[in-house]
């Protein structure tokens, strides 16, 4: 039977990680704010993108269910070894859940936000 549209939506995350979630909502990054504007109200190819979105143990900046896409950015912190560990974990178990998982720095958003916006959509397309 095909799965409806909001079956493992959050892939059982905790009422822990819905409340840090939505803290991240409150504080987001130039970058974060900058990208969400460019995607938010389905403005990116009809897609539906939530932001700071619980998936398992994890939090995805910006999630798309019906694609299972997750977009990641990152910040200068993400060049430390720890914190690089930590974002392929978070890589690798999200691929199990067989969600796809795309990065980009800050930089990248404020600087080339054309260019983000169509590489997002170009691989959304091919999901």
């Amino acid at each position: 039977m095909p799965e409806s549209y909001n079956d493992n939506l959050h892939k059982y995350s905790s009422p822990k990680i819905y409340e840090f979630a939505k803290d991240l909502r409150q504080t987001s990054t130039v970058a974060e704010q900058l990208l969400w504007e460019h995607i938010r109200n389905k403005k990116l190819s009809g897609l539906k993108f939530r932001r700071q979105h619980p998936l398992d143990n994890y939090i995805a900046d910006f999630y798309c269910h019906e694609k299972k896409l997750a977009i990641e950015l990152d910040g200068g912190i993400h060049n430390n070894k720890e914190a690089k560990a930590m974002d392929d974990n978070r890589t690798f178990m999200l691929t199990e859940l067989n969600i796809t998982v795309i990065r980009f720095k800050n930089e990248e958003v404020i600087n080339n936000i054309e260019n983000v916006i169509k590489s997002i959509d170009e691989i959304a397309k091919r999901l």
